[in-house]
């Protein structure tokens, strides 16, 4: 979509002569949009082809909920019918998805979160007696610690950690960086982990995470700099998305636990399980890395019995 984009805006400056002013506007209303749907595709930016109207409705009513003046989504949607048309017009897509649209407040899905017993279960699923069960908590504690998202995890290189102060240094879309919340179950997996990081990069262990002859041929590190990865497979090199999503899809199964469940979903259970626990969303915005608070709203809903707390607590004539 980034490039489809791109074309828009070029369309619009030379084809139909538009101001600068408009062109800006439209540009910056395709970027909110963008950052919206990464986040819904899990970091992926989707083409155009693959966006439907259900996925536009949700930005929508994420804009109303987080308060948005009633302009600025009109404006906004007005933008999503003209990208469309041009798209369906060039030939990026067949049907346009903005266009059965309008400014009602639909209700869009909820996104898939764990319970907070749930969380624990998938925690304490891999095997404390073992290099890689060490590896893998370390990773889901983090991960469901710092709310990262799945790139940003396996991004991360030891010069980012700093496990005295309890935060990771991450670097997120668009290279922004900020500064990650890592709790102490999360620095006490990283610590376990940390005894065994040296020791699989410098291939002293093999891929059974067993101790390994000293005479092996493939190529190792010599030194820990601080741009060695902090989460290594089995061979010493730096840990895939892909890879992440393979170890949980394992633990789903031995716990039993809703198959929908991805990586990301520890970030949707993270902003959720904070606003159930009375965090203010801005404070969640902030640690999630979102740019516009409008994103944070596909992942946070509040439960009916943390509302009736909140309700009692805070209602001068509640009880």
């Amino acid at each position: 979509m980034l490039s489809t984009s791109q074309h828009f805006l070029h369309y619009l400056q030379v084809e139909k002569d538009a101001s600068d002013l408009t062109v800006k506007s439209y540009r910056e209303d395709l970027e909110a949009l963008i950052e919206y749907l990464m986040d819904l595709y899990d970091g992926r930016i989707p083409a155009p082809s693959e966006i439907t109207t259900l996925d536009l409705r949700g930005y929508l009513q994420a804009m109303s909920e987080a308060h948005y003046a009633s302009s600025t989504i009109s404006r906004r949607l007005a933008s999503l019918r003209s990208f469309f048309r041009f798209c369906q017009r060039d030939g990026y897509v067949v049907e346009n998805p903005a266009k059965p649209l309008d400014n009602r407040r639909d209700k869009r899905k909820i996104p898939h979160v764990l319970s907070e017993r749930d969380v624990n279960a998938l925690l304490q699923a891999p095997p404390s007696a073992d290099v890689f069960g060490i590896r893998d908590r370390a990773i889901l504690e983090t991960m469901y610690s710092a709310g990262l998202r799945v790139s940003e995890l396996v991004g991360l290189n030891m010069g980012e950690l700093r496990l005295t102060e309890g935060i990771a240094l991450v670097r997120g879309k668009g290279k922004k960086e900020r500064k990650a919340m890592i709790g102490s179950f999360a620095v006490k997996a990283l610590k376990s982990w940390l005894v065994f990081h040296k020791e699989i990069l410098f291939g002293r262990i093999n891929t059974v995470g067993q101790r390994a002859a000293s005479s092996s041929k493939r190529r190792r590190p010599t030194r820990i700099t601080p741009d060695t990865p902090l989460f290594l497979n089995k061979f010493g090199g730096r840990l895939t998305a892909r890879s992440v999503a393979r170890m949980l899809e394992k633990y789903l199964k031995e716990t039993g636990l809703d198959s929908r469940t991805t990586p990301h979903t520890l970030r949707h259970s993270f902003a959720t399980h904070l606003l159930n626990k009375g965090a203010d969303i801005r404070s969640i915005q902030e640690l999630l890395g979102h740019k516009r608070i409008v994103t944070t709203q596909i992942y946070t809903h509040i439960s009916p019995e943390a509302m009736l707390k909140i309700y009692e607590k805070a209602h001068p004539r509640a009880k």
